[in-house]
């Protein structure tokens, strides 16, 4: 067992494990129970003391859910050239296996925008997988990094055109579909009143999302309540 390992397993918490156990059952992997903040604390450490951090990325089979995420925060923080960061973004994408690996990773990239062209093209394969976690891992990219004025038409087009019945699939298009009927109300709606391809399910999510967020007003959470299939 490798020393990074060993921290995580004396980190432990049985309380949070039992919480993150409840908020995240998509996993396959064992829960230590450690809060993300304090991963994040041990990411930054290892880079800045750990000459052989990528021996640790690199391990396929990760026994522990907290492992993966580190991993993956190691990956997000470290200064390589975007070009070898992607690589290292390739080997890690089958190892999502929870949402909240995915949705704690993605974020955590911090892609700029000289960089943005180059992931456009990197994540656009991930979204015709038909693997669930691979599809959130592009979805999730584009809401983060991509409802800008430039890709947010070819956005909407992508996520219409995804077909996977995973629940995360789901639930990540109508989240992100919801952000841009925030940012982008009018181009949103013509496209729920148009023809689309969303089941039911997601289309719903789409509407409850936007209901649910400060950011839509009174009046518009009105016509999206009117909007909802039966």
């Amino acid at each position: 067992m490798n020393l990074i390992t060993k921290k995580l397993i004396d980190l432990s918490d049985e309380k949070h494990k039992e919480f993150n156990s409840k908020l995240c059952p998509d996993t396959n992997k064992e829960i230590l129970g450690i809060k993300i903040p304090i991963l994040r604390k041990i990411a930054k450490e290892v880079l800045k003391e750990n000459n052989d951090w990528e021996s640790f990325v690199k391990n396929k089979n990760p026994q522990y859910f907290e492992e993966v995420i580190l991993q993956g925060l190691i990956i997000a923080y470290s200064k390589l050239e975007f070009k070898e960061k992607i690589k290292y973004i390739k080997e890690f994408i089958p190892k999502i296996d929870s949402w909240a690996i995915c949705d704690t990773f993605v974020p955590t990239l911090k892609i700029n925008e000289k960089n943005l062209k180059e992931y456009w093209k990197f994540i656009l394969p991930y979204a015709k997988s038909n693997k669930e976690f691979e599809i959130r891992f592009s979805v999730i990219s584009m809401l983060d990094y991509f409802l800008i004025d430039e890709y947010v038409d070819e956005v909407i087009k992508i996520l219409d055109s995804i077909n996977n019945d995973g629940y995360y699939t789901k639930m990540g298009v109508a989240w992100t579909l919801a952000e841009i009927g925030i940012k982008y109300n009018s181009k949103l709606m013509d496209y729920l009143r148009g023809k689309n391809n969303l089941d039911k399910f997601t289309y719903n999510k789409t509407l409850q999302k936007m209901i649910e967020s400060y950011r839509i007003t009174a009046e518009e959470k009105e016509v999206l309540k009117l909007m909802k299939k039966k």
